[in-house]
């Protein structure tokens, strides 16, 4: 998840202080690493032009242990709520700049805190949710009511929408981001699938070799696929 936001520090202490997560600083990016997911931190070069309600991806989701307590700590940081569900135990609270971020509870986690899912809103939701399958071999399933593509480490849910949604790139919540096999390999079977890309396969050596390339989703959310993410 590639937030890309005009006070890097307010995050930090959110997502390092707040939620626990681990820090590692791989300039000009800051990497947190939680159970499944790589929160990465970058400082905007112009201030983003929205959060990530109003985006194709609307919020994305932890499982935490205990819903009474996350509460408890968002509150006493004055975060607002855009969701308080105390019979689903979940909540969704507002990040600065604008960021949702859901934390459902499940006492039985192994960990304190775990990646659970990216929540896109669409207008045709099986219809996107079959791109997910499809492009990333993933499993096709539902999440209550939410169609849901399943990959390693967590799922993409599929929220209904009445309009089109507004692309990621530019927010704060810039783009989410898989890390693949054999991405160069990978990059040519999207390329002759049709996919969309916004950045072509790439080396960069100042960043310790990693692969990179972006694409789109059909409704344009800008994902990023990396390979050498792992080593952080």
């Amino acid at each position: 998840m590639h937030l890309v936001v005009a006070d890097p520090d307010a995050q930090k202490k959110l997502w390092v202080d707040l939620l626990g997560g681990q820090l590692t600083d791989l300039p000009p990016l800051q990497l947190v690493r939680f159970p499944g997911i790589l929160v990465v931190l970058q400082k905007a070069q112009t201030p983003p032009a929205e959060g990530s309600d109003g985006s194709t991806v609307n919020h994305f989701g932890f499982l935490v242990k205990s819903y009474a307590d996350i509460k408890a700590k968002l509150t006493a940081l004055h975060l607002e709520f855009a969701m308080d569900n105390a019979n689903n135990k979940q909540i969704i609270a507002i990040f600065p700049e604008k960021i949702r971020v859901e934390f459902t509870e499940d006492p039985n986690l192994a960990t304190p805190i775990a990646f659970h899912h990216f929540h896109v809103a669409a207008t045709d939701q099986a219809g996107l949710r079959d791109w997910y399958v499809k492009t990333f071999a993933g499993r096709a399933g539902n999440r209550g009511t939410f169609p849901a593509a399943f990959v390693p480490g967590g799922e993409v849910d599929f929220l209904k929408a009445n309009a089109a949604m507004a692309p990621t790139k530019g927010r704060s919540l810039d783009h989410i981001g898989f890390e693949v096999k054999n991405l160069e390999e990978y990059c040519k079977k999207l390329q002759a699938d049709g996919v969309t890309f916004d950045l072509t396969y790439r080396v960069i050596p100042q960043l310790k070799g990693l692969k990179i390339a972006y694409i789109l989703d059909p409704i344009g959310t800008r994902i990023e696929l990396t390979e050498g993410f792992a080593q952080y």
